[in-house]
């Protein structure tokens, strides 16, 4: 298989910048990127500088330990995949989940076929594997912690070309965590006034906000 042709890093995200979107303490983040489950691929001196897709790869690692896929796991189908699939393998190999005897996997769908990553075994049973591509799309929308919010959010957008990257209002240069801080001190009639905001927009983006410095600080 042909390896799959990438674009350069796009955006800039400081490590607590990048726990914020993928839904884990900044910490977490650095420790990813030590141990080579992600990459910091703006910058790798002090402090890291990582990127929309590195975050992107972040947020797939974060789902592959929620079901239960074990941290070596998780690294052996980054370095197997990478040679194929290049800087970013997680978020462009066509990958699923398969759980058997309470233990859960990383495997590539090619065609017909499912393969335990690394190993290139098949898996002969007739399942349904979880798959991860909604994962690719989450990011744009503001995040893990859109992933938790009911209703989801419409007003969050994540463009790397815009604000470097920060989550900000849908079609807008105007950050959601600036939003939100606002909303907490100034009047509200102001805040859409001055803005030009809607009442919709201040409410996802204070929903956005307080959902994603909790899961920061898990």
């Amino acid at each position: 298989m042909a390896s799959v042709a990438q674009l350069p890093p796009r955006g800039r995200y400081l490590a607590d910048e990048a726990g914020l979107l993928a839904g884990v303490s900044g910490h977490t983040i650095g420790q990813w990127a030590r141990r080579g489950y992600i990459r910091s691929s703006v910058s790798t001196g002090r402090p890291r500088v990582y990127s929309f897709q590195d975050l992107a790869e972040a947020i797939v690692v974060h789902e592959l330990l929620e079901r239960g896929v074990a941290h070596a796991d998780v690294l052996r189908a980054v370095r197997a995949l990478r040679d194929t699939y290049g800087d970013w393998p997680l978020t462009h190999a066509p990958l699923a989940t398969v759980t058997s005897a309470g233990r859960s996997q990383v495997y590539l769908r090619e065609g017909e076929q499912t393969y335990d990553v690394g190993g290139r075994q098949p898996w002969q049973q007739v399942l349904d594997p979880q798959n991860l591509e909604e994962l690719r799309r989450l990011l744009r929308t503001g995040g893990w912690a859109a992933r938790n919010l009911v209703p989801q959010l419409q007003h969050i957008e994540v463009d790397p070309d815009r604000l470097s990257g920060r989550p900000t209002i849908r079609g807008r240069r105007i950050a959601a965590e600036d939003v939100a801080e606002m909303a907490a001190t100034m009047d509200m009639d102001d805040l859409l006034e001055d803005y030009d905001l809607t009442v919709a927009e201040v409410k996802d983006a204070r929903r956005w906000w307080r959902e994603a410095r909790r899961l920061a600080a898990a």
